[in-house]
């Protein structure tokens, strides 16, 4: 089948879509179909993803960095992009902390795109559908107040890192969360909160902070203080104002650091929301 990402890379990129296509329109099901993975994230971070998502093209080279600097952290890590002189959109480059977040975005890139057309053309029922997903998890038991997040109690389900400058990727099985237990099965279980990523000071130009959240009943999306306003019909012009981001327009600048991919442990500890072993290299 022909996804939408598909054609633009036979076109030559998304921006051979912009004059050309008709937004796309999806049912209740789908929605809830493309959110299922995402849904239970922590606000800040399914913000930066639906923002991602936008920008398909860029995001298999973005994992690839990601990966193979997975060994930098805060301030390290920020002064890194900065110094790689990195042309990927904010949104994209707020997500290099999350290497196993990005890799999964490129693992299956078609889906990303889906997510990412899905915002831009149905932004209210997208985060509608995440919703309907959240009540469903957190009726069903699995969706909880724990050590790592605070859960609402709604009416809008927000899901909030209790320490804002460490955001854990929580991984479970949208089979199971999004369904009634079985008889006997440990509901406590079912989510895993144990791999995070700390977030300081250092990335809020990049939109991390309290600046960055979702008004779930006007349906917006508020990301480094401003209104997310991309929609299907500007994509191919709008660009986002985050006040303290400061984009590049030239030519990638040389590599400074060590290039080594995670380890098939680090990746292991990610999928299982496990914690990972610390590494620690030194620069060239």
């Amino acid at each position: 089948m022909i996804t939408l990402f598909s054609l633009a890379l036979i076109t030559g990129g998304t921006a051979g879509l912009v004059k050309a296509q008709d937004p796309p329109s999806y049912s209740k099901a789908e929605l809830d179909r493309l959110v299922a993975r995402i849904a239970l994230y922590p606000d800040p971070l399914v913000a930066q993803i639906l923002a991602a998502a936008g920008y398909p093209d860029q995001i298999p080279e973005a994992a690839a960095w990601a990966d193979e600097h997975h060994y930098l952290q805060g301030d390290d890590l920020a002064r890194a992009i900065t110094e790689d002189r990195l042309t990927w959109d904010a949104s994209v480059q707020a997500l290099l902390p999350f290497p196993s977040v990005v890799d999964m975005m490129s693992s299956d890139i078609d889906w990303t795109a889906e997510l990412g057309n899905a915002f831009l053309a149905q932004h209210g029922d997208v985060m509608d559908a995440i919703q309907r997903q959240r009540m469903k998890a957190r009726d069903y038991g699995y969706l909880q107040t724990n050590a790592q997040v605070v859960v609402s109690p709604g009416p809008y389900i927000t899901i909030l890192p209790v320490n804002p400058a460490f955001i854990c990727v929580p991984v479970y099985d949208p089979l199971v969360v999004f369904a009634p237990a079985r008889a006997g099965f440990l509901v406590g279980g079912a989510i895993r909160f144990g791999f995070g990523i700390s977030i300081g000071l250092a990335f809020a130009p990049w939109g991390w902070g309290t600046t960055t959240h979702f008004d779930w009943g006007r349906h917006d999306l508020f990301i480094a203080g401003a209104h997310w306003g991309r929609t299907w019909a500007n994509r191919g012009t709008y660009v986002h104002p985050y006040s303290a981001f400061r984009a590049w327009k030239g030519p990638r600048g040389p590599e400074h650091h060590d290039l080594k991919a995670r380890s098939e442990e680090e990746k292991k500890a990610a999928r299982e929301g496990r914690p990972g072993v610390e590494e620690h290299h030194g620069k060239p």
